[in-house]
Parts: structure tokens; sequence; C-alpha cells
């Protein structure tokens, strides 16, 4: 499903993707989720929590409840946000007993590379809303807006690391629903030394249709929307822009409300 960045090298994520770069996409998801609502939301389950760069940042307009099947991520995300729950699981799997005011997946849906694993990470979002909830679901691309792109970016630690990397975003083969996105590493560490390594991921694509089907399904009724652009890494000039996330707000047909 993942690759390096969520094993040997999660200890590097905080250096590759610094959590202060994400609170202007955080704020745009807290106020998507709560003009979503039609009551206060309180409780926000988070799935694909990753090392809770976005959590570090919407954990004070909401108590959130972190899960993440990657022990290093989710060590990384516990010393970060301390005050939040932090919970293994798998997205396609877990069930947690309770009902959650919002649930909010973030990228880490892209790992979804079958129809069959995106209905099932779509059924535990249903499975954990209360009534009247929302649902925030942020995938990078659909069919519709993917394009090959290349983007670089990085930072500090505050171990005094330094990391930069270059990440290429490929077409998928015809025909395929999934595409692989490579990762260049450069990680310096504070005695000067510097190595490099390398990073495959592959990620799900589906189409705007399939989306709303697979929503249907799970007794969701959904609408996409585009907000503006989200945490922005640098693009070189050969690429178009990073695209915009494409949030899904939903609620359940029964009882809960929803937009894609």
């Amino acid at each position: 499903m993942t690759g390096r960045l969520y094993g040997d090298l999660a200890g590097w994520w905080p250096a590759i993707s610094p959590p202060s770069e994400y609170a202007e996409e955080a704020a745009l998801y807290v106020e998507t989720i709560r003009s979503a609502a039609t009551a206060p939301v309180h409780r926000v389950l988070k799935l694909g929590s990753g090392g809770g760069n976005n959590a570090s940042h919407m954990k004070h307009a909401f108590a959130m409840t972190l899960v993440e099947p990657a022990d290093g991520m989710r060590e990384l995300s516990r010393a970060l946000n301390p005050e939040c729950e932090h919970l293994p699981g798998d997205m396609r799997t877990v069930r947690l007993g309770r009902l959650f005011d919002a649930v909010f997946v973030h990228d880490a849906v892209m790992y979804m590379t079958a129809e069959e694993d995106l209905r099932a990470a779509l059924a535990t979002v249903a499975a954990h809303l209360a009534p009247g909830g929302v649902a925030l679901v942020a995938p990078d691309a659909t069919t519709e807006t993917f394009s090959e792109t290349t983007e670089h970016g990085g930072g500090e630690d505050a171990n005094g690391r330094r990391a930069r990397y270059l990440e290429w975003r490929l077409p998928p083969e015809p025909g395929e629903t999934s595409f692989e996105t490579h990762y260049a590493l450069l990680l310096r560490e504070p005695d000067g030394t510097v190595r490099s390594a390398h990073d495959v991921h592959r990620e799900g694509l589906f189409g705007r249709e399939t989306w709303l089907g697979l929503f249907r399904e799970v007794g969701i009724a959904a609408r996409s929307s585009r907000p503006g652009p989200s945490r922005a890494a640098s693009t070189t000039p050969l690429s178009r822009p990073a695209s915009p996330r494409r949030p899904v707000s939903a609620t359940r047909l029964d009882e809960k409300a929803f937009r894609i």
C-alpha cells in the first residue's frame, strides 16, 4: 500500500513536511466541516491520520480521534498531538463501536487502489457518523482532475534535521485505476551528513461518477466541491500547478447531510 515514508523514513516526516505548513489547509477543512453541519461539531474522527499535521491545527476546533495503521506515523502524531486519542486501524475495516459528529478522510484515501477498497473505506465513514453528522473526504485527484505533476519542498525539524524532496506523479496505464508517485529525497543530519532515498507509492484513481455511486451504496448522498488551493508545495515550471483538494462532505441518506 505505502512505501518507506511510512516505515524506515517515518522519523523524517516532520522535516519533509513540517506541521506549520498545514495551518491554512486545516483551517479550510474546519470551515468546510462546520459549514456543512446542521448542528455543532465537537467530536471528529480522522481516518488515515498519518503524522498528525492537519490534526495539530484542527485539534483547536474539535476533539480529534486519530486512526492510523503505520506505527511510526502514529507515534509521531502522538508526540505532536498528545491531547488527541490515537488508535491503530485500517480505514477499510476499523470499527470503533461509537459515533462522531464528523468523519474526515484526507489524502490517505488515495491508497485505496481498487473499487472494493474504496467502498470499504466509505462504509467505515458511514458506520461512524452520528445522526446529523458530516463527513469530509479529500482525495488528491479524481480521473477528471488528474494530470502528471512534479513538485518539490521540504523543511527542518525540531532536532535540526533538514530534508528536501522531489515528487513525481506519473499517469496511470490505460484502463488502470492506480498510478505511481515517486519521491526522491535528500536527508541532512545536523552534523552535515547527507543521504538520499527513493520511495514509491501506488495510489488509486477513480472517476467522479464512481465516487458518487460508491457513496450511494454505503448510504451517503454526496456532492463535489472545489475549495481554494490547499497547502502548496513548490511546483516546477515544467508542470502545472498543484490541483486543489476536492473535499467530499456528506450526510447519510437516512439521517445525515453530505456534499462531494
